[in-house]
């Protein structure tokens, strides 16, 4: 029997040991405390963790379907976005999923942010097949990017994939009965790509545009917030009661599915240990 039965039974015959807390730990310190049954143990695996200090150094990507003119028709929606800066650096909309596709976007994303294929860079997505297909890989190793998965059947290892595909979704503007067409997805998409990069103030960076952080704007923006505010301050304290102003500063270092002792530490070079 397991404590948490053993101890309630004792407890029906008039006796109290210890808790099932304490059971477990005495088990766990006498080496006893292992897989039981003919079920197979459950398999842990680690947590993707990366850190990016600027745009470029891991990037995001993953497929949300699009409903197309007839029920259970869909349209594809490939979004590749930046880690630090949560900007969207590649897009396009296919009729189908597939690897090949995929390729061709992070070949099109390199060029269009002019990477060099000597500077370290991670690409992190989940378990589909295009994501792992040979043919992706095959371009990845190629243009010197580290590919990074999150565990099977983890979506919350992406999470900044899934709240960008919920605000896309959630749009005023959104086609919720389906797009007649492939051109009109496109051109939809394209219409909230820009809203998203030059007009929506990202709440998870201070509310700066995600171009302004991409391109490196966002840091004078933000001083000169602060000297509003503080200005502000200067004229009517009372408002204030003694408290300092709003905090208008980003931290320098942005984290994925960060390791609790890592992000506490800062120990761990951001780009080397993406790589390793």
């Amino acid at each position: 029997m397991p404590p948490c039965e053993i101890v309630p039974a004792l407890a029906d015959q008039g006796i109290y040991l210890a808790s099932e807390s304490t059971f477990y730990r005495i088990l766990r310190e006498n080496d006893m405390q292992h897989h039981r049954g003919r079920s197979e143990e459950a398999i842990h695996r680690p947590i993707s963790t990366h850190m990016a200090i600027a745009p470029n150094q891991v990037w995001m990507w993953d497929i949300t379907y699009l409903n197309g003119p007839v029920k259970g028709t869909f349209y594809y929606l490939y979004l590749i976005f930046d880690l630090f800066s949560r900007d969207i650096v590649g897009w396009e909309v296919w009729e189908e999923e597939s690897a090949e596709h995929a390729s061709e976007l992070i070949k099109r994303t390199i060029l269009t942010q002019k990477r060099l294929t000597t500077e370290p860079l991670v690409l992190h997505s989940d378990n589909g097949s295009p994501m792992k297909g040979a043919t992706m890989l095959t371009t990845l190793y190629q243009l010197g990017i580290t590919p990074s998965n999150i565990r099977p059947r983890v979506s919350n290892d992406n999470p900044y994939a899934e709240s960008l595909f919920k605000t896309l979704k959630y749009r005023p503007n959104y086609e919720p009965k389906g797009f007649a067409s492939l051109n009109e997805a496109r051109l939809w998409c394209q219409n909230f790509v820009n809203w998203y990069r030059h007009e929506h103030h990202h709440s998870g960076i201070k509310f700066l545009t995600l171009a302004q952080r991409h391109n490196g704007d966002g840091l004078a923006i933000l001083e000169k917030r602060h000297e509003v505010y503080e200005a502000a301050k200067s004229v009517h304290p009372e408002r204030w009661n003694n408290r300092s102003t709003r905090d208008w500063t980003l931290p320098d270092t942005v984290y994925l599915n960060p390791d609790r002792e890592l992000e506490k530490n800062k120990v761990v070079e951001p780009v080397e240990k993406a790589a390793s």
